[in-house]
């Protein structure tokens, strides 16, 4: 996909979507099964990867995906005060900075408004009240919520903000507000989070979704991870531990279904 900073929303998704319809229209060029095929990413494109799974849902003409693996995913852009962000907004390679550069940089976002984005200041109480549901630090296990932190979001309600900040509820921004009809009809999941991950928490509120709406999820939490390791996999000597476990688990995963 065409990247940061040439281009902004919504050319990630876009590109990844025609991508995926191009390939899947000519699986016999390639030699792919269409029973068999699955959509992966980490990081970001695991994000991508999450909306073009749920836009694939609109066209039944396309062979039925066989599952979807995301590794690490950000998969909303609301709720800065998840247990996760607090505890792991220093860790690298992902930091609060970078997380909160990206966002602004991507939905053409100016920084002036990254406090107010923060705080949730620019999610109406209707909005929020309707999302809480899905995106409380309520849905994180109690295991992963420690003391001392900070007050349940969100902050006071700026309409100014709203403004300048609204397209953070689109669902092809933040792919975790998709309705449950939605939600219920995506094929099964592999699930990759890290302990030492800011975004660790988006992929267990994303667990839960999927779990009470009846998708099969398999999920893989690596205790000694932080965000990016499984690129190192092959990288001495800078691979760790943690980048093996990672990567056997997907591999292992896709090779049994």
């Amino acid at each position: 996909y065409r990247k940061l900073p040439d281009y902004h929303h919504p050319v990630i998704t876009q590109d990844c979507l025609n991508a995926s319809i191009h390939f899947l229209k000519t699986l016999q060029t390639y030699g792919v099964d269409p029973s068999r095929v699955v959509i992966s990413g980490e990081s970001v494109g695991a994000w991508a990867a999450a909306v073009v799974m749920q836009a694939l849902l609109n066209r039944p003409n396309l062979p039925q995906l066989r599952a979807q693996v995301l590794i690490c995913p950000p998969l909303q852009a609301i709720n800065f005060f998840l247990p996760s962000f607090q505890q792991h907004q220093n860790v690298p390679f992902l930091t609060k900075d970078i997380v909160m550069l990206a966002v602004c940089k991507y939905l053409a976002i100016d920084r002036s408004w990254e406090d107010a984005i923060l705080k949730g200041a620019g999610i109406p109480p209707d909005a929020w009240e309707k999302y809480k549901k899905w995106l409380s630090s309520e849905n994180i296990p109690k295991r992963f919520r420690t003391q001392g932190l900070q007050p349940e979001f969100p902050g006071p309600f700026n309409e100014a903000a709203y403004l300048e900040t609204r397209h953070v509820l689109d669902v092809e921004n933040s792919p975790l507000l998709a309705d449950d009809k939605v939600i219920a009809q995506l094929p099964e999941a592999f699930l990759v989070s890290y302990e030492n991950d800011i975004l660790r928490d988006d992929t267990l509120l994303y667990k839960k979704r999927l779990e009470d709406q009846g998708v099969p999820v398999t999920w893989c939490h690596v205790e000694d991870g932080f965000h990016g390791c499984i690129l190192l996999f092959d990288k001495k000597p800078f691979c760790f531990p943690s980048s093996l476990r990672a990567i056997n688990a997907v591999v292992s995963y896709i090779n049994g279904i």
